[in-house]
């Protein structure tokens, strides 16, 4: 474990941290819900082409009631920190699926926990046979790559290594289920569990052939909610084969073979736009009713119900 050196700053906090801490109360204790900070691929993209799904990369802020997790630190990262502001913890735990530039770009620009030196951010990295993200992580913040070191950074860092295939369990007695991805240098999945509900997100992950992979459909088995990387088209797949993402169609082969209730995709394209990606979605749907393509804000609550995910009040943006 590794903690960083902090410096005094000024504190976040204004009417848009006290609505985010109502937004969260209002879940209950026994909620699960699941909230897309940055649903997109390999690298952020803007313009007209993308205000519907968004362009930041991948982040995830989950809560089992008012317990929070945050799921990679993609360029989404930032949007999470500016929503919340002073109305996060004061030791959060960021999960890594793995450590590729697209999920760890953001991780300086987390202003309300960077900012903060009495915050503590509890980095999580299962894909590196047991080590953790210091090595990486402090050769990524660095000159001639990057102005500064993590260790000018205010805020506490403090880097866990683990296996992914064993449990986190943290001292507050929650448990986070994971298992080891197909991807190049490897992947992380995980599985939440609160209030009877169950999620999975499966994200980055080429499937395997044959498919679905029994250990992976017995890892997701009755998720009320899974959330899948599909990439990439049918058409586009074979002369990416090797990169290490999926299609909708095999996320939704998995889910049938596992009994899972709703898919939500992500990681999507960056060349795939708004119209194409309604297209996709449409096409899916036919296939999974209770499947989507996730949008950036999007929020959804967890086993609410079995269809509907694509709409109010399940899918709410803000």
């Amino acid at each position: 474990m590794t903690q960083c050196n902090a410096i005094e700053t000024g504190p976040f906090g204004d009417h848009r941290a006290e609505a985010a801490a109502a937004e969260v109360a209002a879940l209950g204790d026994r909620s699960l819900s699941l909230r897309f900070w940055g649903v997109r691929g390999s690298t952020p993209v803007s313009g007209p082409d993308y205000q519907e799904f968004g362009g930041n990369t991948p982040c995830l802020e989950i809560r089992c009631g008012q317990r929070l997790f945050i799921l990679d630190a993609g360029s989404g990262l930032n949007a999470c920190g500016l929503h919340h502001r002073a109305g996060l913890p004061q030791e959060i735990d960021l999960l890594f699926s793995h450590l590729h530039l697209d999920h760890t770009a953001g991780l300086p620009f987390f202003k309300p926990a960077i900012l903060d030196p009495t915050r503590t951010v509890n980095t999580y990295c299962g894909n590196l046979d047991g080590a953790c993200a210091t090595a990486a992580l402090d050769r990524l913040f660095s000159p001639p790559l990057f102005p500064v070191t993590l260790a000018c950074m205010p805020a506490k860092l403090a880097h866990h290594g683990f296996r992914a295939g064993e449990p986190l369990v943290f001292s507050d007695g929650m448990r986070v289920e994971t298992i080891l991805l197909n991807h190049p240098q490897g992947s992380t999945g995980y599985r939440f569990e609160h209030g009877g509900r169950r999620l999975c997100i499966i994200s980055d992950i080429e499937h395997s052939d044959p498919w679905p992979d029994p250990a992976l459909t017995e890892f997701v088995r009755g998720a009320d909610l899974m959330v899948y990387d599909g990439m990439f088209t049918e058409g586009e797949y074979p002369v990416c084969r090797g990169w290490g993402h999926s299609t909708w169609q095999k996320g939704a082969e998995l889910a049938q073979a596992a009994g899972v209730a709703a898919m939500a995709i992500i990681h999507l394209h960056p060349a795939h736009t708004d119209p194409m990606l309604r297209r996709i979605e449409a096409e899916m749907q036919g296939v999974m009713p209770t499947a989507f393509i996730a949008r950036e804000r999007q929020m959804v609550e967890v086993g609410a119900l079995a269809s509907g995910w694509g709409t109010p009040p399940l899918a709410r943006t803000g």
